[in-house]
């Protein structure tokens, strides 16, 4: 009992020190460059919405008395439209309907449109069944809907690698995700992007992947490989305890 009311405490300092560590150095690095709309700016943490899109679970997390207030079976994405991993912020609540059940609540994924709603497929929840929202059954949104307002934090994992999933994939011109969106921020930090910090792999960030591996002496592609996360100062870390 001892052991896993410890573990449970360690995860949510952990996600904690992810979130205000994440805002603490967004802001003062991209502070001059106008790039803050992509970033949680949320400071009220009494609460956080964990999603674990490996086990299809959410949990309602109060992190001021560190304890679950809630778990939630829900569905996810399919394989060819994946849920996006990060850490955003609820931006909007309405009382939707038809295929969004009775609730919707959006996210800031800046590269599309994504939210956690109801669903009029309940059949659906416990799988890899929609085009990248997380559903849950029209009771639980209900519910969740209630205790959660705008500006709320959403830590969205998949495995033990944060926004890397279960590792890293080659991104090539073209790719979306999270793993894309911590290449631009790290190529932005090192002083070769400029762009839009958008989870999208365009020309912009092409031509300063290039860049970094002229200035670096590295064999020049356009695909980012596991030995450029390593140039990039990019490593895989067991970030959270998983916790039932």
């Amino acid at each position: 009992m001892k052991r896993g009311k410890l573990i449970l405490i360690l995860f949510i300092l952990v996600i904690l020190l992810i979130i205000i560590g994440n805002y603490i150095i967004k802001t003062e690095r991209l502070k001059e460059q106008n790039y803050l709309d992509a970033y949680t700016k949320n400071k009220n943490l009494s609460k956080t919405i964990h999603i674990e899109v490996d086990t299809k679970t959410l949990y309602l997390v109060d992190n001021i008395k560190k304890e679950i207030l809630k778990k939630y079976t829900i569905a996810t994405g399919k394989p060819n439209s994946p849920t996006p991993l990060g850490t955003y912020e609820i931006t909007n609540k309405g009382k939707w309907g038809e295929g969004f059940g009775s609730r919707w609540m959006g996210l800031n994924v800046p590269w599309g449109k994504y939210g956690i709603h109801g669903t009029n497929k309940p059949g659906s929840i416990g799988f890899n069944a929609s085009g990248g929202c997380v559903r849950m059954r029209n009771s639980d949104i209900e519910e969740l809907y209630d205790f959660v307002t705008v500006g709320t934090n959403v830590v969205i994992t998949n495995g033990y690698y944060g926004p890397f999933g279960f590792g890293f994939r080659n991104l090539k011109p073209g790719a979306i995700g999270a793993d894309v969106l911590e290449v631009q921020k790290r190529l932005n930090i090192l002083g070769y992007y400029s762009g839009a910090l958008d989870g999208i792999y365009g020309e912009s960030m092409k031509k300063s992947l290039i860049n970094f591996l002229k200035d670096n002496n590295l064999s020049l592609t356009d695909e980012v490989s596991h030995d450029i996360y390593s140039k990039l100062g990019i490593i895989l870390m067991d970030w959270y305890y998983h916790f039932d």
